[in-house]
């Protein structure tokens, strides 16, 4: 009842209701925004720059803003000069000035940038009638061509690819549990066991990538270059560990191209008393619509066909495993000879490579060679204790024996004397 004779008083006032209809009303800051009938903001994201028009009566309130008190982006870049008597202000920046940012999603690339009005007191008054206002403004472009008609020299490369290649790939190894459902929280193993190892990189927005485990190598500490070391991968991706009465090998066929997974029997130094190990491996990348060669390549060896076999790519890029001879001669890397230094290898089709290490995987119930012959000399220390116990209780047994007889022998001479008394 109480709104409807609101209704009636306004139509009396105004001659009509719509003064006295609610209003949506845009907030920012404090400042309340009433929208007008056309858009205030206006934004025309063109092939290489971006173009912003702001009604100078930007709060749709009448009252007019100065083009001093209006910038774009973070630079704070000032707008086009205006004559007094255009109602609009206009900004016409390049899509990377002004401080806009860039993001690469799956499918467009998205320029970002913010319209900001900050009033400043006119003359020498020290008021001001409006707040401050940010307006957020996004271009966004699809990923299926260019977005700039400049060359990009020495040759002509997508944009798209070209923004992906400068961003920085994030390598990791972990150790998984049997099913590789999920990461190894305790990295604790018996002698006899398998450790499941997984190599990935994280492409983010990356053009896709094929990952490679070029050579792994297990030490005592994280210091791959230490001695005494062991190698596990070799000569660019052949799996050496499998040469002896290890199972080791790489799983087939892949998660995906980004990861690649490998099972390493789990041993332990013998003249080393130490019950943990580090692995080192050095990881690389490599376009994943190239086909693997003998410097890409993880292969496994078969001890059951006694020949190599790759996960992915021709059979012939692992018969260069044999001999260890794989790639330009002279630029394999030999990991097994302790206190080495790095050497050069080979960046063909190589984007990105990093080395990860894993660690420490700890062996339960190892002992020390010193500790192994004192295990196997404490049954005869146990029979000598036994022996030694048996020799006292026996004693004790024969000593108590005598002191029970000659307590008896003394009781029968001493009742005949009381007898007679």
């Amino acid at each position: 009842m109480a709104l409807s004779w609101r209704f009636f008083i306004c139509f009396l006032l105004w001659g009509g209701t719509e003064l006295c209809s609610p209003q949506p009303v845009w907030q920012d800051e404090g400042q309340r925004l009433r929208p007008s009938k056309a858009p205030t903001v206006m934004v025309e994201c063109q092939e290489a720059q971006l173009v912003v028009i702001v009604s100078k009566d930007l709060f749709g309130t009448g009252k007019l803003i100065r083009p001093a008190d209006l910038s774009l982006g973070p630079a704070k870049c000032e707008p086009l000069v205006s004559r007094d008597t255009d109602t609009v202000v206009r900004f016409e920046v390049g899509l990377h000035e002004c401080g806009s940012s860039l993001q690469v999603t799956d499918d467009a690339l998205v320029y970002s940038t913010f319209l900001r009005h900050d009033p400043r007191p006119a003359g020498n008054l020290s008021i001001l009638r409006t707040n401050r206002a940010e307006v957020p403004i996004e271009c966004h472009y699809p990923r299926q061509g260019n977005v700039s008609s400049w060359a990009i020299l020495p040759t002509w490369v997508p944009f798209r690819t070209t923004v992906s290649s400068e961003e920085k790939l994030v390598f990791s190894l972990r150790l998984m549990e049997e099913n590789w459902s999920a990461e190894k929280m305790m990295p604790t193993f018996q002698l006899g066991d398998r450790a499941h190892l997984q190599a990935q990189v994280h492409t983010g927005s990356h053009v896709p990538l094929r990952l490679f485990v070029d050579h792994c190598v297990a030490t005592l500490t994280p210091d791959w270059n230490t001695s005494p070391s062991h190698t596990i991968v070799d000569f660019h991706g052949c799996l050496v560990d499998g040469l002896t009465e290890a199972s080791s090998a790489f799983k087939a066929p892949r998660p995906g191209p980004e990861t690649l997974q490998f099972t390493v029997d789990v041993f332990h130094f013998a003249n080393d008393s130490r019950n943990t190990i580090y692995i080192t491996c050095h990881l690389k990348v490599t376009p994943a619509d190239r086909v693997p060669d003998q410097l890409n390549k993880a292969c496994s060896f078969s001890k059951s066909s006694n020949r190599w076999s790759p996960v992915e790519g021709p059979a012939v890029i692992c018969r260069c495993c044999h001999k260890g001879q794989c790639g330009i001669p002279g630029l394999s890397r030999k990991l097994s000879m302790p206190k080495r230094q790095h050497a050069p290898r080979s960046r063909r089709h190589v984007t990105d490579e990093a080395d990860v290490t894993v660690g420490p995987l700890i062996f339960l119930g190892k002992t020390s060679d010193h500790g192994v012959e004192g295990s196997t000399s404490s049954p005869t220390s146990v029979m000598v204790g036994l022996g030694l116990a048996t020799v006292v209780t026996l004693t004790l047994a024969t000593i108590v024996l005598g002191v029970a007889r000659r307590r008896r022998a003394a009781a029968h001479l001493v009742c005949p004397v009381s007898a007679s008394q």
